[in-house]
């Protein structure tokens, strides 16, 4: 579509040349330079949207090491609930959980629940069963909320999906030179920063239903770093997607107010 409308305005240049003479085709030259320049973008700005592609990346990434780790909460039990040595916790995330056995000497004596997950132990870890059976997780006698975790684990992928969207946008533009594609990128950006919180959401009240499933076993829970990493990138997607909207403003209020005079004239 751009090279199609550069063909267009440099066969109406050629045709000023053509029918004004040497000094109509200096002036028909000089507008068509200056048409090519409006809708090319300038260096100042090429680099302004490479720095907020770097903060975007940053994002993404912090996405993608979130939604692909099992830490997004810990379940611990108190350390001497089985009245041995040992003790049980359990972390998992979208995709897998574990559960983890403590030597109880290795926790802080100040501490009343087993963990941290950092400490030294046994781990068994498997992965869910919503995408494939459908069948729901029983965690210390727990049972998961399968349509839960299926919501926070779809909204999860959707927004990986956008991020790749708008990634693919802000390729172009750069490629091309025009700062059309920065709106449909900063759509996709902003839209993936929502809905990976919104899975973060999801996430905690399907916790909340584990929970509640059964009291019989006491638990102390909280979210991990992996909730802290896809919180803070959903805050930098939509915080860049903004500044994407910012840049792909045509003009300031001072230029329309105050439009640049060709001094030939």
């Amino acid at each position: 579509m751009w090279s199609n409308f550069f063909v267009q305005q440099e066969e109406e240049g050629r045709m000023g040349v053509a029918g004004g003479g040497q000094g109509g085709g200096v002036a028909g030259m000089k507008g068509f330079r200056g048409q090519r320049r409006t809708n090319k973008m300038s260096d100042s700005q090429e680099g302004k949207i490479k720095l907020v592609f770097f903060v975007a990346i940053i994002g993404g990434t912090l996405t993608v090491l979130g939604v692909g780790t099992e830490f997004w909460v810990e379940l611990a039990q108190p350390k001497n609930y089985s009245g041995n040595q040992t003790c049980q916790m359990a972390h998992y995330g979208l995709w897998k959980g574990c559960v983890r056995t403590l030597w109880v000497s290795d926790i802080d004596p100040e501490r009343t629940s087993c963990g941290p997950v950092e400490l030294p132990g046994e781990s068994n870890c498997t992965y869910f069963k919503f995408f494939t059976s459908g069948e729901n997780a029983v965690i210390f006698q727990k049972t998961t909320n399968r349509n839960l975790n299926l919501a926070a684990a779809i909204l999860a992928l959707l927004s990986l999906t956008m991020m790749v969207m708008g990634s693919i946008c802000i390729a172009m533009s750069l490629n091309k030179g025009v700062p059309f594609f920065l709106k449909p990128a900063s759509f996709c950006f902003v839209l993936s920063g929502v809905l990976v919180l919104l899975s973060v959401l999801i996430f905690h009240q399907s916790v909340l239903a584990l929970l509640s499933s059964d009291h019989s076993v006491p638990l102390h829970h909280e979210l991990s770093w992996s909730v802290a990493c896809v919180g803070s990138a959903g805050a930098i997607l939509i915080f860049g997607g903004v500044l994407f909207i910012i840049l792909a403003l045509p003009f300031s209020p001072w230029q329309k107010c105050f439009p640049h005079k060709d001094s030939t004239t």
